[in-house]
């Protein structure tokens, strides 16, 4: 196999990492977002909508793969990939104010969420997906040697810390009735919203 052939298998297998990466979030994004506003779940709506910013995330490098498959201009293609991700870091950085802004409406007012065995089992399964995917991305990241791809390993990863973060403050408040774990663990997904923002931003600046 030439080295060109055998990189366009890579490229391949990149691809359906992140076509993966696209279905999922799309499936998790519906059911989390559904199950949030039957539960009035501040964390789990947070997670659903970051799921579907993550999806607009996981196109444009769909996209660029394509694009480097099909041999286009290298300058181009960064170019237009700049400007995306930086709507993409716009939305994170939206979202987070949103989150925070809610989940400290919620805490001051004492609105108390309800269970939701559906966001406990989404929540579980993104963390065995979610993990799953990062270490695959970053492997073919190093095969490839992909700054983008790196850094789209990295975003998967904290959308794994999402799913630990969510799950915990709607496990908590199913568990032992701690309503106000539910806000407080929406509160401390701004954090990684910020994070997943500011990588999305800087693009592959960030881990060159």
């Amino acid at each position: 196999m030439s080295s060109a052939e055998a990189r366009g298998f890579q490229l391949q297998h990149a691809l359906r990492l992140e076509y993966l990466t696209v279905g999922w979030n799309v499936v998790e994004g519906v059911v989390a977002v559904a199950a949030a506003l039957a539960a009035g779940s501040v964390a789990l709506l947070g997670f659903g909508i970051d799921s579907f910013v993550e999806t607009a995330s996981g196109l444009i490098l769909i996209w660029r793969l394509v694009a480097e498959r099909r041999a286009e201009d290298q300058r181009a293609v960064e170019d237009l990939d700049r400007r995306a991700r930086r709507l993409v870091a716009a939305s994170l950085f939206a979202l987070a104010a949103w989150v925070a802004f809610d989940a400290t409406h919620s805490l001051r007012t004492g609105e108390r969420p309800q269970p939701t065995l559906i966001g406990i089992a989404v929540t579980a399964i993104s963390l065995g997906v979610m993990g799953w995917l990062a270490r695959a991305k970053r492997q073919a990241a190093l095969t490839l040697g992909s700054h983008a791809l790196e850094a789209d390993a990295f975003q998967t990863t904290a959308c794994w810390w999402l799913s630990v973060i969510a799950l915990a403050g709607i496990g908590l408040n199913a568990a032992f009735g701690w309503w106000w774990a539910d806000p407080a663990a929406a509160l401390g997904m701004t954090v990684f919203l910020v994070r997943e923002g500011r990588q999305a931003w800087r693009g592959e600046e960030c881990c060159e």
